[in-house]
């Protein structure tokens, strides 16, 4: 009974000492992830206040470039980051928020000059607030996500080259309002899923790079998600108070 008894004791503190180092690990990925957003933030700023580099920059043909440059870089970026350099892993980090901050920044000077700001941060708010729940689900949710990813990655592409096919023959508002209605249905749920994956790769006896790798990637997949989420809920507002 009383070996029994130290072995339940040995076991609950270990169990203890899991819990202690994941949450230490999750807030290390959602403050990583934060800074990202900050800089992306500093970025849209900077641009929205130098009207003729942002024209030179981020609109016409260059405006393609960034976007597959995001694309390009999110698919390549996961490889830099575990590559066991924590200079190329921050370095490929700060790439991904830059040229996402590039980026958006037209359409975040549209609507600063247009209300002052109000809408994008209606548009930061409710972001939040989904994110926040979404990504809370996926840690404390039992249910398996992992089914869902041949999904997510399939009704990820299809979005995108209906973005893509819209903007370049259609240009329809109701096609835009449609697509961003799926895309932050669709993020929703990955980002659930990512971080039931993030939440996963934690290992409590991992060495300090591969800590800090996998924290940087949980940061690098919850960012793209936010972004991509922030994007178009203020898409779906901007469409709506314009009608």
């Amino acid at each position: 009974m009383r070996d029994y008894g130290m072995r339940t004791t040995a076991r609950t503190a270990a169990r203890a000492g899991i819990d202690e180092g994941l949450r230490a690990y999750m807030l290390r990925v959602y403050n990583y992830m934060a800074l990202g957003v900050a800089w992306t933030a500093i970025v849209t700023l900077f641009m929205s206040a130098n009207p003729q580099l942002m024209a030179t920059v981020a609109l016409g043909p260059m405006k393609w470039v960034l976007f597959f440059g995001v694309l390009g870089l999110g698919w390549f970026a996961p490889r830099l980051i575990f590559s066991g350099s924590a200079a190329t892993a921050y370095l490929a980090y700060g790439a991904y928020a830059t040229l996402w901050g590039l980026l958006i920044s037209p359409m975040i000077a549209y609507y600063m000059h247009m209300d002052g700001g109000i809408l994008i941060f209606r548009a930061l708010l409710i972001t939040s607030i989904t994110f926040g729940a979404t990504s809370l689900a996926g840690y404390v949710t039992k249910k398996d996500l992992s089914g869902f990813a041949g999904f997510f990655m399939m009704a990820s592409i299809g979005l995108i080259v209906a973005i893509v096919v819209n903007a370049i023959f259609f240009q329809s508002t109701m096609a835009s309002l449609i697509t961003s209605v799926l895309v932050v249905l669709l993020f929703s749920g990955i980002t659930a899923w990512e971080t039931q994956q993030i939440k996963a790769m934690y290992v409590a006896g991992d060495m300090a790079q591969a800590a800090r790798s996998k924290a940087i990637f949980g940061a690098f997949m919850l960012y793209g998600s936010f972004i991509t989420l922030f994007i178009h809920i203020l898409n779906i507002l901007g469409i709506m108070s314009n009608d």
